[in-house]
């Protein structure tokens, strides 16, 4: 069995493949499978594809948005469970940062079930995040 990590585009990556992967991660639980378009424009819009495929078999992606001066941000990091452990994860990171540029920060927010791994590769937590979920937004109180 041989582990090739390699940057791709879309469509060379397409949503069937993607969404295959992010089941197998469970990654799935989170993102909009079940919209096609929105997950044919996450992959036509992403700055910086990286997989992770066994004898040419996606086991892992991330996904990236990045302006290659400041800042990225690592939108999607998925890796098949049977595959959870062996790095590859930690090493879809590095690749990813490496395409956009160490001199910028990279950014994630960790799924709930994600939040003690990424100390254990590198991250270091933020403890000033915020998000507007979509949506209608309620007005602010004030």
């Amino acid at each position: 069995m041989t582990l090739t990590y390699q940057r791709e585009t879309y469509p060379d990556l397409g949503p069937d493949e993607f969404v295959d992967v992010l089941v197998r991660s469970t990654l799935a639980e989170r993102r909009p499978i079940n919209r096609p378009e929105a997950i044919r424009g996450m992959l036509e819009n992403a700055d910086v594809i990286l997989t992770a495929r066994e004898d040419g078999r996606l086991v892992g992606v991330s996904r990236a948005l990045t302006d290659f001066q400041f800042c990225t941000y690592l939108s999607d990091l998925a890796v098949d469970v049977a595959f959870q452990g062996r790095g590859i994860g930690r090493e879809l990171i590095r690749l990813t940062h490496e395409a956009a540029g160490r001199h910028t920060t990279l950014i994630l927010l960790a799924a709930p079930k994600a939040r003690t791994y990424y100390p254990h590769v590198g991250l270091d937590p933020h403890d000033s995040c915020w998000v507007i979920p979509p949506g209608p937004r309620p007005e602010a109180a004030g």
